[in-house]
């Protein structure tokens, strides 16, 4: 019984040591970048959600995609640039100084969304970020109108190179 009790309080003692090794690695702070390994895991968790989550209900996009994206330029100026600046390659100070930062919605990254899960992001939001939620604030022709607005910001912006 005895090597019972010292085994099982040298476990506890171990996995004590783990768990404060491992929160030491963590921190709450926004001011640091995150490393590569948080970064891999957030990112890839995000994709798999919205992907997932924008696999139903959503409406279809409006026909006249141009005047979508013309109605989408004026509400991104009032919705969208407080964070992600009027151009969306360049945040704000609001933008740059959230955890996680604001996305730069002309990079690869951002484009490589589908419509359907651009459109999730901004109805939705996505929690435990600085993206909030526009679908109790914006009909969803407002925001198939961000959605197309979006998408022509690649085009309207010179691409820096990284």
């Amino acid at each position: 019984m005895k090597k019972f009790v010292t085994v099982g309080v040298g476990v506890l003692v171990l996995l004590a040591a783990v768990i404060a090794a491992a929160t030491s690695l963590f921190t709450l702070s926004a001011l640091p970048e995150p490393g590569r390994t948080e970064t891999f895991l957030a990112t890839r968790a995000k994709r798999y959600l919205v992907r997932r989550s924008s696999r139903k209900g959503i409406p279809p996009m409006p026909a006249d995609r141009q005047a979508s994206t013309n109605e989408g330029e004026r509400l991104f100026g009032t919705e969208c640039g407080a964070c992600h600046g009027n151009s969306g390659h360049n945040p704000t100070d609001a933008g740059r100084w959230m955890y996680p930062r604001a996305a730069d919605l002309t990079s690869r990254e951002s484009q490589s969304y589908s419509d359907q899960e651009i459109f999730w992001i901004i109805r939705n939001g996505i929690r435990l970020s600085g993206m909030p939620a526009f679908g109790k604030v914006e009909p969803d022709d407002h925001i198939w109108d961000l959605v197309s607005y979006v998408r022509a910001l690649p085009k309207a912006q010179p691409q820096s190179k990284p």
